[in-house]
């Protein structure tokens, strides 16, 4: 079982790998938006993936993901309403110091600074972004966590390991390509052109990007993902058992992400329902897929 310590690492963890994709991002991106490629979001799509594969495989606690998995386990009776609500607020905290940190390592590294297609590319991003009305960011992110939460949730079903990387590369490739609003991401976007003295960049609009965005992305992870497949699970005696790991029936998954959810509280150092019969023999609670 982890502890609150590990925890907190662990959302840390979950930062800074996104933040590795939004500088693939603009580091890939950056010299064909340059030159005037129609490709440029297409291939920041495709590389931007990179950085949910290794939150997946590593394992790391992110914040979009855990909008659905903590939801599913209030749902399912695993763990209070109150405690998730905690639980995910102290997951985006740690991914907040997480996404601040890499950004300061890239930031001295200056391999986004003045001068480069890289750095551009994250100036371009921010002027965008602080153009967007309130309910365009708000949608954005809804349609985001739709889509990694998507991701999460179908590789939970498939066994093969190049399967779910595959499926994670897809739903990104999408929701970056789309333009689409990720709360994580943006944390480091926002921390890069704090630290640059970009403009666009203020506190007072990382705030604001970052509170609208996120509720946008509890929507469409919490609500289009997480609650849309634990409805109808709930049956007598299902909401306290945890289901068979499975491919076969997707109402396996949520009970599954329900125990997740569980594990994701006590870790927390908060009461809760942690099952005595998930752990697998790596140590880790839940499989990896969905960890």
């Amino acid at each position: 079982m982890a502890t609150p310590g590990v925890f907190l690492v662990r959302t840390m963890l979950a930062g800074a790998y996104i933040g590795i994709g939004v500088l693939i991002l603009a580091t890939a991106g950056g010299p064909l938006e340059a030159a005037g490629s129609g490709f440029a979001p297409l291939v920041k799509g495709l590389v931007f993936g990179v950085a949910l594969t290794i939150v997946v495989v590593a394992g790391a606690e992110l914040a979009t993901s855990a909008m659905m998995i903590l939801t599913q386990g209030a749902m399912l009776g695993r763990v209070p309403w109150g405690r998730a609500g905690l639980t995910l607020l102290a997951v985006t905290g740690g991914n907040l110091l997480g996404s601040m940190a890499f950004a300061a390592l890239v930031h001295a590294s200056g391999v986004v600074g003045p001068g480069t297609a890289g750095g551009a590319t994250i100036a371009t991003m921010l002027e965008h972004k602080a153009h967007e009305s309130a309910g365009q960011l708000f949608v954005r992110g809804i349609l985001c966590n739709l889509l990694v939460c998507l991701a999460i949730w179908c590789g939970a079903r498939l066994r093969s390991e190049g399967a779910k990387i595959a499926l994670v590369f897809a739903c990104v490739m999408v929701f970056i390509t789309s333009g689409f609003e990720h709360v994580v991401a943006n944390m480091t976007t926002f921390s890069l052109g704090l630290l640059g003295g970009l403009p666009g960049a203020t506190v007072a609009e990382m705030a604001r990007n970052l509170a609208l965005v996120g509720l946008g992305n509890l929507v469409g992870g919490a609500v289009l993902v997480g609650a849309a497949y634990a409805y109808g699970v709930r049956a007598p005696g299902r909401s306290t058992q945890v289901a068979r790991w499975s491919t076969q029936g997707v109402d396996d998954v949520p009970a599954q992400l329900g125990a997740a959810a569980a594990h994701r509280v006590v870790a927390m150092g908060l009461p809760g329902h942690a099952p005595r019969d998930t752990a697998l023999p790596t140590g880790e609670a839940v499989p990896a897929a969905i960890r």
